[in-house]
């Protein structure tokens, strides 16, 4: 999928390219060099998925399934440099409008919204962060075709030079907004804060349920991917319970209500070895 979608907008880029270089339209300009980040973002993150395959080592005890994280956090700041570039040129233009050629910016701009629709479909249904990076990308484009059209025609009927740049910055302003989304999920992910959709609270609340199991505390979520959710926690059981049925009926319950399939359970009874003022360091076995 994401390498049928790389080959697609590579090689339309070449052709969009000559395009706006005989056209002078600053609206397909930005939209090459969207398509060259496009290209670049497509071909990383179907690096990163294979990446992310690889067994967990030594070194990488999680694997590589960050590096999707990764790519999609450096894809979502280069899409704010490509609009703060799109946007420094377009009040240039604002204040000394220059002409375009519109007819071939309006052939080169349809056969680009073709195409970007294709990638576009391809991509937009998946729930991986990095798959939705590179879709945010492939939509970008498609905007940029649509605006492209539109300043073609402005210039072709009415002979509106100033359609180019203001179209170039409703561009700006849609892809910053989706930029921002990608780049605060990425980050979160980055920083380990907690999935959205898990409550600590109904965790704890749903977990003392079980029986036997007295109190959940040092909760800790976090997610390798937006699609790989990873807990940790201490629970402290009755006496009479069962260690190792208590550990399967917690991590039951995760992966059934929260949807948590990695989860590491530490089962205590009595105080918590980790809680100030608890005995540190090797104890003496009872006789």
């Amino acid at each position: 999928m994401l390498a049928r979608a790389f080959a697609l907008i590579a090689s339309f880029m070449l052709i969009e390219a000559v395009g706006a270089w005989i056209s002078n339209s600053l609206t397909l300009a930005a939209d090459v060099g969207h398509m060259f980040l496009d290209a670049s973002a497509l071909g990383l993150a179907w690096f990163a998925m294979r990446l992310s395959r690889r067994s967990h080592d030594d070194k990488l005890t999680y694997g590589y399934h960050r590096f999707q994280v990764l790519a999609a956090f450096v894809n979502a700041l280069a899409l704010f440099g490509l609009c703060t570039w799109i946007l420094v040129e377009a009040v240039g233009r604002l204040r000394a409008p220059e002409a375009i050629a519109p007819l071939p910016v309006l052939g080169v701009a349809t056969v680009g919204l073709l195409v970007n629709l294709v990638a576009y479909r391809m991509l937009h249904r998946s729930d991986n962060l990095n798959v939705r990076s590179a879709a945010l990308h492939v939509l970008g484009d498609l905007l940029g075709s649509v605006a492209a059209i539109a300043s073609a025609l402005a210039v072709l009927w009415f002979g509106w030079r100033y359609a180019d740049p203001i179209l170039a910055l409703l561009v700006v302003a849609i892809l910053v907004r989706g930029a921002w989304r990608v780049l605060r999920d990425a980050g979160r992910i980055l920083l380990e804060a907690t999935p959205q959709g898990i409550d600590i609270n109904a965790v704890r609340a749903a977990l003392t349920q079980i029986a036997g199991v007295l109190e959940i505390h040092h909760v800790h979520v976090w997610a390798l991917t937006g699609e790989k959710p990873m807990l940790t926690l201490h629970a402290r059981v009755a006496e009479d319970t069962d260690e190792q049925s208590a550990v399967s009926r917690v991590k039951a319950v995760l992966r059934t209500t929260f949807g948590i399939d990695h989860s590491t359970v530490q089962v205590e009874r009595g105080d918590c070895p980790d809680e100030a003022g608890a005995p540190s360091g090797p104890q003496p076995l009872p006789q």
